[in-house]
């Protein structure tokens, strides 16, 4: 069942690539659900914990809106999760041992479209309120799920965002073509009604201090995310032409949405040769993102080798199946090279500030006496022409600024933000000996004393949408805990 529009159609516009199933459908694979003897889908798989059987029971029976209710007992934005998350619970599916697994994700779809649709989906603002006062910062899928949580048991809750409108990497990161931005400002529009105010074009550290945050709020929640890039440091990194993956994207998403009149000359591919580098998933959207411009050929090169087809001895079922996965982006065209890591880059003949070649190498990788690492392979190097360079090697962890400087906080060596089973933040070694039974500090004396808990990739490390949405829900839940 094809679920995309035609590739020469779409790569004409940003509009969604994917096209909403119907129920009928979806019916033969929904069937074959309701003769799983054990399901894993739910615990195995989802972050969430779905409870993906009993939704696609609802659905096969005609019975939506039950199958919405279900639904939103365990999720609160399906609307998110249907449109990019990589369905682990698909990973886990039973019948996926042998067959294609069981669409769950389009199921989602589905069942949540149609509940906007009837409009079933209504703000639900709590019916007490709280005097307790919450500030979260960051308004990705993290901070929206924590601030939606801490809302809902009648906290007082200021998203603070640091971009022109609410949303974080799925409004910035990601193209519309994967996540279209309306479909984000009906799910705030909704949260706003619901009691939560946002203010944006605000940077904590910088627009506000720790200390002002500290005498406005009684906890603070820090959602910022993992966005610390990860950079590429060889010869000729510092040519024009040569950027960030998600500074280009974030480019196009503001050009999308009106707020810039034009696209930064470097970061328009239109009759450009491209190159992204990063295997992942933002490096394919830089793919579909750079054809859409007018590209005239499109290069991706991984460092890692290439991942078989099918599970290798281990990696059983039904762990997440470690296997190559294409996008709709790859599947509009471009070339793929793995085990290839860039060495230099030079600049173009005509142009000495610019880009203009990239020296490429295979590589093979060798464990030797501790962690595999790529060694190069002799006489392997090539040169590929390119004109635009897009760095998509991910993230390190919680980005270095202002905001840590300004509420006196640490990252750990791995770039998260160390924090206890709970969630709070550990600032120092007395604090790392705070158990999650302590009573928080109603009224912070000092910035030490200051209660903050961290959610999402901030402190777990670059991560899917949909587990950074389940630690934000988490998280929240402890907080309204402790100060229960």
């Amino acid at each position: 069942m094809s679920t995309y529009r035609p590739i020469n159609e779409r790569i004409r516009d940003f509009k969604p690539v994917e096209i909403q199933p119907q129920p009928a459908d979806l019916y033969e694979d929904l069937k074959h659900c309701q003769d799983c003897g054990i399901p894993f889908c739910h615990a195995c798989g989802c972050p969430l914990l779905n409870a993906v059987p009993e939704i696609n029971a609802a659905v096969l029976n005609g019975r939506m809106h039950s199958a919405l209710g279900v639904l939103l007992a365990t999720s609160p934005f399906p609307e998110f999760t249907a449109r990019v998350c990589p369905a682990p619970c698909e990973g886990s599916c039973v019948q996926g041992l042998n067959a294609d697994a069981v669409p769950c994700r389009q199921v989602e779809f589905v069942v949540i479209e149609e509940g906007f649709a009837k409009s079933l989906i209504r703000p639900r603002p709590p019916r007490l309120r709280r005097s307790l006062q919450v500030g979260v910062v960051g308004s990705g899928p993290a901070g929206l799920a924590a601030a939606w949580r801490l809302n809902q048991a009648g906290m007082q809750v200021k998203v603070y965002e640091k971009d022109t409108r609410p949303g974080g990497f799925m409004r910035y990161g990601i193209p519309d073509f994967k996540l279209e931005k309306k479909v984000l400002d009906r799910r705030i529009r909704l949260l706003e009604q619901e009691g939560i105010v946002f203010e944006c074009g605000v940077e904590v550290g910088s627009d506000i201090s720790g200390r002002l945050l500290a005498k406005r709020h009684n906890v603070l929640v820090l959602a910022g995310g993992a966005r610390q890039k990860r950079d590429l440091v060889i010869p000729g990194r510092d040519l024009a032409g040569v950027h960030f993956a998600t500074d280009y994207l974030t480019s196009q998403n503001r050009l999308n949405a009106g707020e810039i009149n034009a696209l930064p000359k470097d970061h328009d591919a239109g009759g450009k040769r491209v190159l992204v580098i990063g295997g992942g998933d933002t490096g394919a959207d830089c793919m579909g993102t750079a054809w859409r411009q007018g590209a005239i050929s499109v290069s991706q090169v991984e460092i890692l080798p290439k991942p078989p087809t099918t599970r290798a001895a281990d990696n059983p079922w039904p762990q997440w199946p470690r296997t190559l996965r294409s996008s709709s982006s790859h599947a509009e065209g471009g070339e793929r090279l793995f085990s290839v890591t860039a060495t230099s880059f030079s600049p173009a003949t005509d142009n000495a500030g610019h880009v203009g070649t990239a020296l490429c190498a295979a590589v093979n990788w060798s464990a030797g006496d501790g962690a595999p690492r790529p060694l190069p392979v002799e006489n392997s190097e090539f040169v590929l022409p390119v004109d635009l360079v897009l760095l998509a090697m991910g993230f390190t962890g919680a980005e270095d600024g202002a905001l840590l400087k300004s509420l006196e906080l640490k990252k750990d060596k791995s770039g998260r933000l160390p924090r206890s089973e709970g969630g709070r933040v550990l600032r120092d070694a007395q604090n790392s000996a705070r158990t999650d039974t302590d009573a928080p500090d109603e009224a912070a004396d000092t910035l030490a004393d200051f209660p903050v808990y961290a959610c999402g990739d901030a402190a777990l490390g670059p991560s899917l949408v949909v587990r950074a949405m389940n630690d934000g829900l988490r998280v929240a839940e402890r907080v309204i805990a402790d100060f229960r």
